[in-house]
């Protein structure tokens, strides 16, 4: 079906419609991966989840493609080594062994986190598989130290329940995880290794997502379920989802590393409008007889004119003797203006792939003719193009850099001005935080995973499958119907039903404590205390549950539970010396007379808040020992 994209013009986010959405053939899908809880990484036996910015040693390494079976090479691993880089890897002993650096073979995949990814299939109802066959997935950024990530899919099928109908899931996979990056400049990118090997899995759904507010609501449920189980990693890091988008006529685009469920929609809206926009250059370019055989463009070195430029980026790059290239675009004029993204436009397509193909990482990188702003004077332009033998309907773009980078930079411009002609390029785009994407790398070949020769399959017997499934937690939703039923509010159910202290809570409810001090003390008062330093977790759920039985025994008011806590986390560990003794009325009483002495003592300004100055010097003594009400009915009492 020919489409005229000129037909649909992108309204802002907040007015486009699901109709609207429907009109671009708007398609979505997740792939969200989120790490698993355990002690080990999945295939050496070194400690998961210990972070640290500290370092022992560097390693530098470099990628080089070669040829597969089919006498082929992968554009990714060509893309990767035009870029020249030198990959450096950050190692700490206790976290890092050799396996990581692929100098031994691999351990057995951790068993426990195995069983962790099982019962999550079968949280979402898939179909697991009886053997699990590890491969080999081709990672060819340098995140991962041998140039492949181990993955192995656990099972097929699922689906969770949306709104009126059902997502289903293809499938969900098992694998280790890769390095996090510190910095990427220039020719240098370098990583840390403390994340490197821990498990985590990939859940992959069909992209049945039809508006971007639906791929947000539907990653959430994902997130949501497996939270449920309490056996997944959460705080920053712990849980990332990567977005495949489409729309009639384009291509699936994936964006890695969304940072927040909360900037899906902005970043699905603003792939699907810079797809529909390409797509409508391509018209353009196809209705001024711009085609991929009729595409036009050549380069030179144009330093020599330049050499008395006042426009500073180029003045500084000839200072430093680099070169200044300059590349006619036969028949683009207006076109490097032309709208992408929200206030983005095609040169920034341009300048992403000079950014991360030659490496010319400090912003600006290119110049271009269609440039509004007086960045190259009018007569600076006029000489390039009668050197370059342009007329006015080309658009000329400059980049400059040392010779090579430079020579790079230009054949990159051709080449994605090249690929305008033909519609949307398939590749991998990074998420960036105003909501809209860049160019990250060209998206990987098909025959990327191969079968790993280091590991045997892993058959999952029915004993093994009996264990799981009989001992599988109650699913989120029936959670939070349960929870909504005994009076909590829908978003207070979710935020329980996800809580690593789940059971733990209606453990205590069963103790017949009131609902609203066991949520205020399980799931919010560990927020509050994240935010003062303090680890909620030094406390084991025997020992909150012991806590509780006090409380209900009277043996503790209320008000101890949270001095209690807050202790133990000081100590380090609950012990029962940290749980204070209960006031006595004697006791009290002796406490009211030393108040009133203190007082005595105070230079009062407002004699009118006598009982308040009174309940502060009281309760300062006596908190977590007495009830408030209960001293400053004694203290009215005594005064009268």
């Amino acid at each position: 079906m020919e489409i005229d994209y000129f037909d649909f013009t992108f309204k802002p986010f907040e007015e486009m419609t699901p109709e609207d959405y429907e009109k671009i053939g708007f398609k979505s899908g997740l792939e969200v991966h989120q790490q698993l809880k355990t002690p080990t990484k999945l295939f050496c036996r070194c400690p998961a989840g210990h972070y640290s910015d500290h370092y022992n040693a560097e390693i530098l390494r470099h990628m080089r493609p070669t040829l597969s079976e089919l006498g082929e090479y992968d554009g990714t691993a060509l893309m990767e080594f035009k870029t020249k880089k030198e990959i450096i890897y950050r190692i700490n002993y206790d976290t890092v062994c050799t396996y990581e650096m692929d100098d031994t073979p691999p351990f057995m995949m951790s068993s426990e986190a195995l069983d962790i990814a099982i019962e999550i299939s079968m949280l979402y109802g898939a179909n697991i598989v009886d053997e699990v066959h590890i491969a080999r997935k081709q990672y060819l950024d340098g995140s991962i130290p041998t140039g492949f990530q181990r993955t192995a899919i656990v099972s097929v099928g699922g689906g969770i329940k949306y709104k009126d109908r059902t997502i289903n899931l293809i499938q969900m996979s098992i694998e280790e995880d890769s390095c996090r990056e510190v910095s990427d400049v220039g020719h240098r990118r370098v990583y840390i290794t403390d994340r490197l090997g821990m498990p985590l899995i990939e859940t992959v759904t069909y992209p049945e997502m039809r508006t971007p507010q639906e791929v947000a609501d539907v990653n959430r449920i994902l997130s949501r379920i497996v939270k449920s189980t309490g056996k997944v990693r959460t705080g920053i890091g712990a849980a990332r989802q990567d977005v495949n988008v489409s729309v009639h006529g384009g291509t699936r685009i994936e964006i890695k590393g969304v940072p927040r469920i909360e900037k899906i929609p902005i970043l699905t809206y603003n792939e699907a409008m810079r797809q529909w926009n390409l797509l409508k250059l391509r018209q353009e370019l196809h209705n001024r007889g711009i085609t991929p055989e009729t595409f036009q463009a050549r380069f030179e070195c144009v330093t020599r004119i330049l050499k008395k430029t006042r426009y500073q980026p180029i003045k500084d790059a000839i200072d430093k003797g680099w070169k200044v290239k300059c590349v006619v675009l036969k028949g683009f004029k207006g076109l490097l203006r032309w709208q992408t993204q929200t206030d983005t436009y095609f040169s920034r397509e341009i300048s992403d792939r000079v950014r991360v193909i030659a490496c010319l990482t400090t912003l600006p990188n290119i110049v271009h003719s269609d440039s509004m702003s007086e960045q190259i004077s009018s007569s600076e332009w006029t000489l390039l193009r009668k050197y370059m033998n342009a007329n006015d309907n080309d658009t000329l773009v400059l980049v400059w850099g040392d010779d090579q980078d430079s020579e790079t930079g230009a054949k990159e411009i051709i080449i994605r001005a090249h690929e305008a002609t033909i519609g949307i390029p398939s590749e991998t785009r990074q998420a960036h935080y105003d909501g809209t994407n860049g160019f990250e790398r060209i998206l990987p070949g098909p025959e990327r995973m191969y079968p790993d020769t280091d590991l045997p399959p892993i058959r999952i017997d029915q004993e093994r499958f009996d264990r799981i499934k009989n001992n599988l937690p109650k699913s989120f939703w029936d959670r939070i119907l349960d929870l909504t039923t005994l009076g909590f509010s829908e978003k207070e159910a979710e935020k329980i039903a996800t809580s690593k202290y789940y059971n733990l809570f209606n453990k205590i409810l069963e103790l017949q404590i009131p609902l609203n001090l066991v949520y205020k003390t399980l799931i919010e008062l560990p927020n509050i205390l994240r935010r003062k330093n303090m680890n909620f977790e030094t406390l084991t759920e025997d020992n909150i549950y012991t806590i509780f039985t006090l409380y209900k025994e009277n043996k503790i008011i209320r008000e101890a539970i949270n001095e209690i806590i807050k202790s133990s986390i000081a100590n380090g560990q609950f012990v029962e010396e940290l749980i204070p003794d209960l006031c006595s009325e004697t006791e009290l009483n002796n406490q009211i007379t030393e108040a009133l002495k203190e007082y005595s003592n105070i230079k009062i300004y407002n004699p009118e808040q006598k009982i308040q100055i009174l309940m502060g010097l009281l309760m300062k003594k006596l908190r977590g020992r007495i009830e408030g009400k209960v001293v400053y009915q004694s203290l009215i009492k005594y005064l009268n």
